[in-house]
């Protein structure tokens, strides 16, 4: 006689994801290659304070400096958002980018609570790749990081200016005005596609004290 049973692998079972949880697949990454930059997104959960504070953005700044280089991964450019980090990063293969990208939220994480003074998760769910593969994917992709704000801004009506340079990103020469300097926080490129290969497209990123230009 065949007994019920509790429990076990079955098709649909399990509680589904809901809210911020359900933001970003489960699914298996794909394989990366190390020619490729990624974009990544990290976005908090809603009780984290506005990350574009300079008191926020400098324990984010901490993250980055502890956590910018590890074997086989870099950070090379990031803007700081409300809610969320943009980072664009290298990394010789998936296994490695997971790592890098563990460490720093981990960094970030113990900062943030630091001056928040709680305990708990401070992001709200896995992060966010995309790799990029071409030079004008590349160079979208450094705007799209780079002058995030502005975008934003002009979603509400505001205008800022083409020459205008996000102090809560790699491009300006401090962060958050009085911050160490962004280069500090992140490590030179190495793929060809950040080195060169985005000057070949038609987007032009924002000079990021001169490092860019």
């Amino acid at each position: 006689m065949r007994l019920p049973t509790h429990g076990g692998e079955r098709d649909g079972a399990g509680r589904k994801p809901a809210g911020a949880k359900a933001a970003v697949s489960h699914a298996r990454r794909p394989a990366l290659s190390r020619h490729h930059p990624v974009h990544v997104t990290l976005r908090v959960r809603r009780e984290v304070w506005n990350l574009r504070s300079q008191r926020c953005c400098r324990a984010i700044a901490s993250g980055f400096a502890n956590g910018k280089r590890r074997a086989g991964f870099g950070l090379v450019h990031f803007s700081v958002q409300g809610n969320h980090l943009h980072l664009i990063v290298e990394a010789e293969n998936a296994v490695r980018l997971a790592r890098g990208i563990q460490g720093l939220a981990i960094r970030i994480a113990r900062s943030l609570n630091r001056v928040m003074q709680r305990r708990g998760k401070v992001f709200a769910d896995r992060y966010h790749a995309h790799a990029l593969k071409s030079p004008r994917e590349t160079a979208h992709s450094m705007v799209y990081v780079l002058r995030n704000f502005a975008r934003h801004a002009a979603q509400w009506g505001a205008r800022i200016a083409c020459t205008w340079v996000d102090p809560f990103s790699s491009a300006a020469p401090s962060v958050a005005g009085a911050g160490p300097p962004a280069r500090e926080l992140c490590v030179p490129p190495r793929t060809w596609l950040l080195r060169v290969g985005w000057r070949c497209a038609s987007a032009t990123p924002p000079a990021a004290d001169g490092a860019l230009t």
